[in-house]
């Protein structure tokens, strides 16, 4: 039985392995997924988890729900050697293993792309993963809690600061969620008024949002600042050391919040620990019937869909155009690919990926969007509506359609869920202290003083 090994479980492994699951004959292959984490995460709504409108676990999709004759590894792998037809996986304990393979999918994903920029890497989250959102919110919720205890002051001031770092659809729909869940906070806090919410984007390049036009591009921008925020375009960010900005432009402030959304980079193991062939950008060159390698010299069971890999875009107008980084993409990637190891397994031709863009479509808050598709742009609540049904359809699986589905229609009666649940991230404070103040300065991971045996002793 053949062994088929894919590296990553996002949008483009998942819906390879789905696929595969369900069309292949007893005893043909066996399917292998390596992965660290054990879901796939949904991320066009991680913008809405951020404003509280879709639940943190209804944005992940379980591997194991789903793929039931698939073997699934928690793992990373750290490199990949085609040559000896292995790749090497680390996981969370004991020692890093080998695992050989018959036919090999790459489907790792991209990661956030950074600089060297001081402060960033302290005080910075991304917006690539569920944990990067739930603690978006949480951050952005227990600043207006602490904010409302203070006195107007450069304190307070920056608690009710917020500032993301680029552009892109990540970027701007992260953003507008995040400023309509603080737009919405202000009824909950008298003590606080709109004038002292303060969120920032920085974009380096003249225009949001690549993938519009121009004039789409632009009415985001007038519709984001009428709601109070402020748009640097044409600025870098040149530092945010304890959490003080300074923009390229010369504006300084101090912010309680940074999000780093600034682009993606080719995973690690695919630009740096791979004997496969890879662009100048570290992604694999890739064949439009999705094998690794060239027309002219492929590289034999080997395949790559997603973020990681370059694909050419044979239903673009210009030769040697590559396709978009994005979910619409990889999932039909996905598809394409599982059916397309089963050609060749069954001695029958692959078939060209070829996807003609349905158009772009983002929130910019609750009530608010933007669409594009050609020519045609919707915009507004419209625009907004539009963006929840595409989603709501696209997420995997009816269950998950029907819990994400729940949260927004019992937010039309409630109104989203304001409560930051930041003390998860120590959740042994409470146990250790046994609400003694004057013990809360011990680290939660310390032994009690005069804790010596059981508690029964």
């Amino acid at each position: 039985m053949r062994e088929i090994l894919i590296v990553g479980g996002g949008y483009a492994g998942f819906y390879t392995a789905w696929g595969l699951e369900k069309r292949l004959r007893r005893g043909e292959a066996r399917v292998t997924v390596v992965d660290p984490r054990p879901y796939m995460t949904y991320q066009p709504f991680l913008p809405e988890v951020v404003a509280g409108s879709v639940e943190a676990r209804h944005a992940a999709v379980s591997l194991r729900r789903h793929l039931h004759r698939t073997r699934l590894i928690a793992g990373t792998a750290t490199e990949i050697s085609n040559s000896d037809r292995t790749v090497t996986v680390r996981p969370e304990n004991g020692p890093d293993y080998q695992l050989p393979y018959d036919i090999l999918v790459i489907t790792a994903g991209a990661v956030t792309r950074t600089f060297p920029i001081p402060g960033v890497s302290d005080q910075a989250f991304g917006l690539k993963h569920v944990e990067e959102a739930v603690a978006i919110r949480d951050r952005l919720l227990t600043s207006f809690d602490r904010a409302a205890t203070l006195p107007e002051g450069p304190e307070r001031k920056r608690l009710l600061t917020a500032t993301f770092v680029g552009g892109g659809f990540s970027g701007v729909e992260g953003f507008g969620e995040a400023l309509s869940l603080a737009t919405a906070l202000l009824k909950h806090y008298p003590e606080i008024r709109a004038r002292e919410i303060d969120f920032h984007l920085v974009e380096a390049r003249g225009r949001i949002l690549p993938e519009v036009t121009d004039p789409p591009g632009e009415w985001v921008v007038r519709s984001l600042q009428k709601r109070g925020a402020q748009v640097h375009l044409n600025t870098q960010l040149i530092s945010a050391e304890d959490g003080h900005v300074v923009l390229s432009d010369g504006t300084e402030y101090d912010s309680g919040l940074i999000v780093w959304t600034a682009g993606n980079a080719a995973n690690p193991v695919v630009h740096n620990h791979t004997d496969l062939p890879v662009d100048e950008r570290g992604l694999l060159v890739v064949r439009p019937d999705l094998r690794v390698g060239t027309e002219t010299d492929p590289v034999p069971d080997v395949w790559a869909a997603g973020d990681d890999a370059s694909v050419p875009d044979l239903a673009a107008d210009r030769p040697g155009a590559r396709t978009v980084p994005n979910a619409q993409h990889a999932v039909r990637q996905g598809k394409r690919l599982a059916k397309n190891i089963l050609a060749a397994l069954r001695g029958r031709p692959a078939k060209d990926y070829v996807h003609r863009s349905l158009g772009v479509v983002a929130t910019l808050g609750l009530g608010r969007g933007i669409f594009q598709y050609r020519r045609l742009v919707i915009k507004g609540f419209p625009a907004w509506l539009m963006h929840r049904g595409y989603h709501v359809l696209a997420v995997p699986s009816w269950e998950r359609k029907v819990r994400v589905f729940a949260v927004w229609a019992t937010a039309v009666f409630y109104g989203r869920d304001i409560v930051s649940l930041v003390s998860v991230q120590h959740p042994r404070e409470a146990f250790l202290t046994k609400g003694d103040p004057h013990r809360g300065d011990q680290p939660a991971n310390a032994p009690m003083s005069g804790a010596t045996g059981s508690p029964h002793e």
